[in-house]
């Protein structure tokens, strides 16, 4: 992997975007840094200058086809060719459908869906004709098993899921080298939960198990440079996705029962509290939400993903070596031909 790669990453203000802009500064990329608050941004490009990356800020709402066009411009002026492009931006509201407006569901299916649709058509513009490059887009278990009380964001991811589908098909009917990977994320420790448009009568919380954001970052990471289809990141990610092709019936019931309150915690919610659902919402928000005492740093699943490669060859060499032995043992106990004609 190139140490001076060229990175974009949408929604980079906070949650994972900035955990995974962080990442990315480590190894020393050149980051460009989509999201509304400039405050925050300029926050996240003093980390990546301090990891021994560079960055660029540019504050914009993905929503906005022709904003994130000219910022994908001046990201290839001023850093470079662009080699990789995430595409994380998002938003929710916490309600029951019936009490969601059709507004709602057109802001969140804007930002969440079609802010990644838009990054990746102008990310597509720039590979294409170099015939290189990987777009990866950070989706949610939530984009195979939908759970009450957040349906235009599950639907959204959904949405996501299909593009992408599409996307990689046109691009192996064309022999394209550019490389497209989908991370499916699981319940992680986020400031979206506090400031996401909310009806829940108590504070928002993310189904546990919750997992830190450095956890999807370095997932990220990962699948920018492994070229794999997909990512599961968490059990619980995995589980949802099998679960749903199995069992859909009994997951229906099961969240039915379980998944109203399993996104809520103690205290109850304000219900005039700022939202970023229209406007970024001010304040020193970062990587990390508020459930640092409960949230794990790290993955077995995504370990055991990472090392796949070495893991199903030790499988290999294990499977070899015990036929081998069967193999042996089996001839060992085989009488000679000398002894079988003693016998006779």
């Amino acid at each position: 992997m190139k140490k001076n790669e060229v990175v974009v990453i949408t929604g980079a203000s906070a949650g994972v975007g900035r955990a995974t802009a962080r990442e990315f500064g480590k190894h020393g990329a050149s980051v460009g840094l989509i999201a509304r608050n400039q405050e925050r941004l300029e926050k996240a490009k003093r980390e990546i200058e301090e990891a021994g990356g560079r960055a660029l800020v540019l504050p914009l709402d993905v929503a906005d086809a022709q904003a994130i066009e000219n910022a994908t411009e001046r990201v290839e002026k001023e850093l470079g060719p662009i080699d990789i492009w995430v595409n994380d931006a998002m938003t929710s509201v916490f309600s029951p459908i019936e009490q969601m407006t059709a507004e709602e569901f057109k802001r969140v299916t804007e930002v969440t869906y079609l802010g990644f649709v838009y990054g990746t058509l102008s990310a597509l513009k720039r590979m294409r004709p170099r015939d290189r490059g990987t777009i990866v887009q950070v989706g949610s278990a939530l984009a195979y098993r939908s759970i009450p009380l957040q349906s235009a964001y599950c639907a959204a991811k959904h949405a996501i899921a299909g593009f992408t589908d599409s996307l990689r098909c046109e691009l192996v009917h064309q022999k394209s080298n550019i490389h497209v990977t989908m991370v499916q994320m699981p319940a992680l420790n986020t400031p979206q939960f506090g400031w996401v448009k909310s009806r829940l009568p108590h504070k928002a919380q993310p189904v546990p198990p919750i997992f830190e954001p450095e956890v999807a970052a370095r997932a990220i990471y990962f699948a920018a440079h492994a070229k794999r289809r997909e990512l599961w990141v968490g059990g619980s990610t995995v589980a949802a996705i099998v679960g749903q092709k199995f069992i859909p019936g009994l997951l229906d019931l099961y969240l039915g029962k379980t998944g109203y309150a399993s996104q809520q915690h103690d205290g109850p919610e304000d219900p005039n509290r700022p939202n970023n659902l229209f406007e970024s919402v001010p304040g020193d928000y970062a990587a990390h939400g508020s459930f640092d005492k409960c949230a794990s740093r790290t993955s077995t699943e995504l370990w055991v993903d990472r090392q796949r490669p070495w893991l199903l060859l030790g499988a290999a060499a294990f499977a070899g070596g015990a036929i081998y032995e069967m193999v042996k043992t089996r001839k060992s106990r085989r009488p000679s031909l000398a002894k079988l004609m003693r016998i006779a």
